[in-house]
């Protein structure tokens, strides 16, 4: 039996070397770190040459605000492809709340002279109370994405890439969302609606991760002629949850293709627009392949492929799984055709006027008649 004394010299003994073994295995070297850094400050010889010193205080605040903190649990990312990067980096949670952001890009701020839609900026604001707001510049939007992905240079390198303004701001808002989620909007788009009644009160939150609307239903036999698609669905105006699998599959397209037009030397293509290369096109494309994705929903009683036959027409929301789609009157209300109502209609949520994008598409359906 031991002395008192003995026991405790073991005691002692055996604490020592259980601390020194926590401590071992609790640290890890910066240069064995697989996990992503913790985001600098933007570089001195950034090439917008501006760094955050440089911003105004609301700017600097929103960029330190989207830093990106390291992950608890680290993973090696190099040897992932490129969308379980993104499903790492940015993991989804359907049930979760929409996060209550709304993010918007233009030239200026509204602190601006030059800013040019400010019913159209507080019409956000004023229906949606206790939302953060951001209206992001070039500039900001560079830094910003920058913070966010930074664990993912890939984006980072196609972001930079990107030869012409509409296509990083149309890349600009499925980074965003697919990292912070909430709302984007287009600078030009009035809010009618709040978001909340977007949604039937019977349809639970918890069980949808993103809310689109139908930019375009052409029933005439030339639709070809005036659209990419025989359903299109709108990309002015979206609603997710961060990480939704929509989000993460257009970012992963967009980033494969533009690096590989930058290996090529080949931005302008006669075959791929804009409109197919990150535009509504794509939007959509993607949007289809999601609901008959045999890994994120069960195909096997299906009747077939979901197709443009399942919204063509519709009137309400219609629910697919976890994605919402809205009628054409909700999104594009007033265009006096494809079966849209008018903007007083109880289901007309917001109005897009087209005059802070580009007019795509023979001026997209505003003008057209039947």
């Amino acid at each position: 039996m031991l002395s008192f004394k003995r026991a405790l010299v073991f005691a002692a003994f055996f604490l020592t070397v259980f601390l020194l073994l926590r401590q071992s295995h609790g640290t890890t070297s910066a240069d064995e770190s697989l996990g992503p850094p913790i985001p600098k400050k933007p570089a001195d010889d950034d090439k917008s040459g501006k760094n955050l010193a440089s911003y105004t205080s609301d700017e600097s605040s929103l960029l330190r605000q989207n830093r990106v903190p390291a992950r608890e649990n680290l993973q090696d990312m190099h040897k992932m492809s490129l969308y379980d990067k993104l499903a790492y980096q940015y993991p989804y949670d359907v049930e979760t709340k929409f996060p209550a952001y709304i993010w918007q890009t233009w030239k200026w701020t509204p602190a601006n002279k030059e800013f040019d839609f400010r019913e159209q900026e507080a019409s956000w604001t004023e229906q949606h109370p206790g939302f953060i707001h951001e209206v992001i510049t070039d500039q900001v939007a560079i830094h910003l994405i920058r913070l966010l992905y930074a664990a993912v240079p890939e984006v980072l390198e196609a972001y930079d890439a990107l030869p012409e303004p509409v296509l990083k701001a149309d890349y600009f808002r499925y980074l965003i969302l697919l990292a912070r989620g909430g709302i984007y909007s287009d600078i030009d788009t009035f809010a009618i609606k709040s978001a909340s009644e977007w949604i039937p009160d019977k349809v639970p939150k918890e069980s949808l991760g993103l809310v689109i609307g139908i930019e375009a239903d052409p029933d005439r036999p030339d639709w070809m002629e005036w659209y990419s698609r025989r359903i299109q669905f709108c990309q002015w105006t979206i609603q997710s949850k961060p990480g939704h699998p929509v989000l993460r599959d257009i970012v992963s397209r967009i980033t494969h293709e533009t690096l590989k037009r930058k290996r090529e030397g080949l931005f302008v293509s006669k075959e791929k627009s804009v409109v197919e290369f990150t535009g509504p096109a794509i939007w959509t494309d993607v949007i289809f392949d999601y609901f008959n994705d045999n890994r994120y929903f069960d195909m096997s009683h299906s009747k077939g492929n979901i197709s443009y036959l399942n919204f063509t027409g519709i009137e309400s929301p219609k629910k697919v799984g976890d994605v919402v789609v809205l009628p054409i009157t909700s999104f594009s209300p007033g265009v006096g055709q494809m079966g849209a109502k008018t903007v007083d209609d109880p289901m007309a949520f917001v109005k897009h006027d087209f005059e802070g994008t580009w007019k795509p598409e023979s001026e997209r359906h505003i003008g057209e008649t039947n």
